[in-house]
């Protein structure tokens, strides 16, 4: 696929502006640019290539109500149960029924999907009561992508820039002049190594995931948390940022890379079975491997610490040959380069970071705490994951508050003066940074990716939590002192309205990508661990060794962070 022709060269141009702004090349973002064009002019930027994504490797499907003996009553049930109370049944109810329109439509543009005579194959996953889910063998997400990829390079309304690191949100006083209301006014980028202000009168953030912030994930290079800590810095509200969601599945293998094993081998027939040779799941839930993640993912640890073996199995090998080979092409190839058969062969695994329930506080318009600022997708939070998200609600999820991302942001845009803040900074491109340590900004990556396995990932404490907590911000000050030192310059801002946030001015001139990368990692890691920390229970994805029980009486609640308060527990 050629890469479309950037929309500015920002060699020559420090700012230019657009009516809709879209940071993120995944289900979410690729369906907000289409339904936003049909009504403005969308630019769309993307941290490396259109088709690098947590969607594009999405393996297991999408699931939606449209087999015979589903109803969208019974998905509603399945969501809010793998939630553990935590849901927020009308966006549930909306995802729910909104998503059967939208993967119609998919279809309609091409998705060329698993069918069975005249409907879809749907198959069967982890806590779903029916096969739901439809698939594209174990490449759903590519041909989702690829798809929604192709709609987007053949709409004339759409411009896409390519390998554009969106660094902070630009934003200023609402004009109404109500000093506690923010407005975002686009987002400040490296491009080709300059620094450039885009300049939007809506913005939507679509930036995915954040499993890279953990050693052993699911995710894609590029899931560092960027969004998340983008809108944090800028005033946003975040909220369930404790609940991360740890795949029980992914390949343990010298060599390989961590790689996802799909939720549906285990829905198609796999047995989990420990070192010794023995089944375990049975003894640990009534579903077996059918259980919720979370549940599996704990189970796992388990068997592991029992064991003294830092891996389980996965058996497959009681199912055809022809089967395996026909319905995970993908798993059956990858496995293959590195020496396993997986219709003869067990497969080696363990958990790793997959999903953050949490994230952006969004209502389920999308709409976000500051004025023209939307947010969809992962890196969003409408409340329809809880404490536990339901396998493949994701990619659900992605099209239709994408959809509605889209179209609300497009209609603000419509109705919003395009006066945008006066004093945004004119940047010098000549001027360049010296060059960043580099060995330095690693370690300090690997260090907090270290201290967030052992402490923050799939069992947790109060006392680890707090270690952490000292460790993050030891980190965090290693970190600004070569911020100041890695920059020449600065630019000249005023406290007039329109002035970049005062979170990091330093960070905001670098062009340094490895050490914004950094900054977000360190950004994301304080919010998650601090999530933990308040919600003294175990529920979901987020299990407290020190409080081992759920509480409904006291913990019925959400925990709500922003930049410049302590954190908050507010109602459902």
């Amino acid at each position: 696929m050629e890469n479309p022709t950037p929309v500015m060269d920002p060699k020559r141009h420090s700012s230019w502006d657009t009516d809709i702004l879209i940071i993120g090349s995944g289900a979410a973002g690729l369906r907000a640019a289409l339904a936003a064009s049909e009504r403005a002019d969308v630019t769309l930027i993307t941290k490396t290539t259109l088709t690098e994504s947590n969607t594009h490797y999405a393996q297991g499907g999408i699931a939606v109500a449209m087999n015979l003996d589903d109803t969208i009553a019974l998905h509603i049930k399945d969501t809010c149960a793998a939630g553990v109370g935590l849901c927020d049944v009308h966006a549930v109810e909306m995802m729910v029924s909104e998503g059967i329109p939208r993967v119609a439509e998919l279809l309609d543009w091409g998705a060329n999907f698993d069918w069975e005579g005249a409907l879809p194959r749907f198959t069967q996953e982890a806590a779903h009561s029916r096969r739901r889910i439809v698939h594209k063998g174990d490449a759903t997400g590519r041909e989702t992508t690829d798809v929604l990829i192709q709609r987007v390079l053949n709409t004339e309304r759409i411009k896409v820039l390519q390998s554009a690191f969106a660094i902070d949100l630009l934003t200023a006083n609402d004009a109404a002049g109500r000093e506690e209301t923010l407005a975002c006014y686009g987002a400040s980028a490296v491009v080709d190594e300059a620094l450039v202000y885009i300049q939007a009168r809506a913005t939507i953030l679509a930036t995915g995931g954040l499993g890279r912030i953990y050693p052993c994930t699911s995710n894609p290079k590029v899931a560092t948390g960027d969004g998340f800590a983008a809108a944090w810095r800028a005033g946003c509200e975040m909220v369930d940022m404790e609940f991360v969601q740890f795949h029980p599945t992914t390949l343990y293998l010298d060599g390989a890379p961590n790689f996802l094993i799909s939720e549906a081998v285990r829905g198609e027939g796999g047995e989990l079975i420990n070192i010794r040779g023995e089944r375990f799941m049975w003894k640990y839930h009534e579903k077996g491997e059918l259980a919720p993640r979370d549940v599996v993912s704990r189970s796992i640890q388990s068997e592991m610490e029992l064991t003294g073996f830092p891996c389980v199995y996965l058996d497959i090998t009681h199912k055809p040959a022809e089967f395996i080979r026909e319905r995970f092409p993908t798993i059956s190839d990858t496995t293959k380069r590195y020496g396993l058969d997986i219709s003869v062969d067990l497969i080696p695994v363990r958990p790793g970071a997959h999903f953050m329930m949490g994230g952006i506080r969004t209502n389920t318009d999308t709409e976000t705490n500051l004025k023209g600022l939307y947010a969809c997708g992962e890196v969003a939070c409408t409340g329809v994951h809880g404490a536990n998200r339901l396998a493949s609600n994701s990619l659900l999820e992605c099209l239709v508050f994408g959809a509605r991302a889209g179209t609300n942001a497009a209609i603000f845009a419509e109705s919003e003066s395009p006066d945008y803040p006066p004093d945004i900074p004119v940047v010098d491109n000549a001027l360049t940074s010296v060059e960043t340590d580099l060995t330095f900004v690693e370690a300090v990556k690997a260090a907090t990716r270290e201290v967030l396995w052992e402490h923050v990932s799939i069992e947790r404490n109060g006392e680890g939590l707090r270690q952490t907590l000292a460790k993050l911000q030891d980190l965090t000050v290693s970190l600004e002192s070569l911020q100041a030192a890695s920059v020449e310059r600065t630019v000249e801002t005023t406290d007039a309205v329109g002035q970049m946030p005062s979170v990091s001015p330093v960070l905001l001139q670098t062009t340094d990508v490895e050490l914004i990368e950094a900054v977000n990692m360190l950004n994301v890691a304080l919010m998650i661990t601090q999530s933990a920390l308040v919600r003294t229970e175990s529920r979901g994805a987020h299990y407290r060794a020190d409080f081992p029980t759920q509480n409904d009486t006291d913990w019925s609640r959400r925990v709500l962070l922003t930049q410049d308060k302590t954190p908050e527990v507010i109602a459902l």
